[in-house]
């Protein structure tokens, strides 16, 4: 019986090698495909001409299906341009309701509206060279997505930690997976970035690919390698390292009167989780920040959460059930924002 687990085991290795492989090479495939295609997708744009816009800027990339802006993507602009920030809404979704856009003009500076050509990467690069960035004026350019909940707190205190003087290129969060690079999800960046070789040449070289996995291998690590190369100094407001290190042993110690029947089961899911993070830890093997230290982020006052992580848990994260209590206690209530949104999108499951 036991043979036969292991040929199982080792014919489940393959298929999934195999399947990556397959998939890596379907991307190289659309790569060249993507040379064949317009990199400029823009449908329309609001207001017509040129978009004025202060030394700050932010670029706030959305896509919706439904044309729809979201409760919690307004109050995240809100919060951008209370922060200071002009704030640019590039949509990929190829179109936006009138009360979208009714909902926008309030809080926005200016909004893009193009086909979902080259994903989140397609829409930076539009959104850019639309906007002629840097201008003569510019300081400072936040490059943001809707893939997250928050802010849970005002952004000041966030934004105040990401200091130019020590950094050129900032993120809310770093990751060791693959290669070295800052989380794509908030990016702010300088003008010694924006006037530098290497910021030009990344862009230049972005392509509107419809391959995923060309996107984040290429893409989102290229970026961070690129700035590496170029001489540009990275840094991020919540580092990996300073995050494993919060992990709490205490939920791997159990009493000694503790037996399978007697657990909580949630005590039992925080002590699986905690055990999975320590011995990835213990054998170097890099974590997803926003996924697998999701508590840890909270706990330190970073003031987002990760929607995939509450919609799709597709890393199958022990404790998240905990999220709501963990932001009560630090941040005081459960933003009725990220409630709407969750009962529109959930499905089989309780968030």
């Amino acid at each position: 019986m036991e043979f036969f687990k292991v040929i199982a085991a080792a014919v489940r290795g393959l298929w999934v090698r195999f399947r990556a492989g397959i998939s890596r090479l379907l991307s190289y495939v659309d790569f060249v495909l993507s040379f064949l295609r317009n990199p400029h997708q823009l449908v329309s744009a609001w207001p017509t001409g040129e978009i004025p816009l202060g030394p700050r800027v932010a670029i706030f990339i959305h896509f919706d299906g439904r044309g729809a802006v979201g409760p919690h993507t307004l109050h995240y602009i809100t919060a951008l341009k209370a922060a200071g920030y002009d704030v640019v809404l590039v949509t990929n979704s190829g179109k936006l309701r009138p009360d979208a856009m009714d909902a926008l003009r309030p809080v926005c500076a200016g909004v893009l509206i193009r086909r979902n050509i080259g994903y989140d990467f397609g829409a930076m690069r539009e959104g850019l060279e639309e906007l002629k960035l840097p201008r003569p004026n510019t300081e400072t350019v936040i490059l943001a997505n809707d893939s997250i909940y928050g802010p849970l707190a005002p952004l000041d205190a966030m934004i105040a930690q990401m200091d130019f003087k020590a950094a050129d290129f900032w993120g809310a969060t770093d990751s060791w997976q693959q290669r070295f690079h800052i989380q794509s999800y908030f990016i702010a960046v300088n003008r010694t970035v924006l006037e530098s070789k290497a910021w030009k040449d990344f862009w230049k070289a972005v392509r509107p690919v419809k391959s995923k996995i060309w996107v984040v291998l290429r893409y989102e690590l290229g970026l961070s390698q690129a700035m590496v190369r170029g001489g540009l100094r990275l840094a991020s407001v919540w580092k990996y390292h300073d995050l494993v290190a919060k992990v709490n042993p205490a939920f791997l110690m159990g009493s000694r009167t503790d037996v399978p029947e007697t657990i909580e089961p949630m005590v039992t899911m925080r002590r699986i989780h905690a055990h999975r993070l320590r011995h990835n830890f213990a054998t170097r093997t890099p974590l997803n920040p926003t996924s697998d230290l999701w508590r840890q982020l909270l706990q330190s006052g970073f003031p987002f959460i990760k929607r995939e992580l509450l919609r799709d848990n597709p890393s199958h994260v022990a404790d998240i059930p905990d999220w709501r209590d963990e932001v009560r206690k630090k941040f005081g209530a459960v933003p009725e924002a990220i409630e709407a949104d969750l009962r529109r999108v959930m499905r089989n499951h309780v968030p």
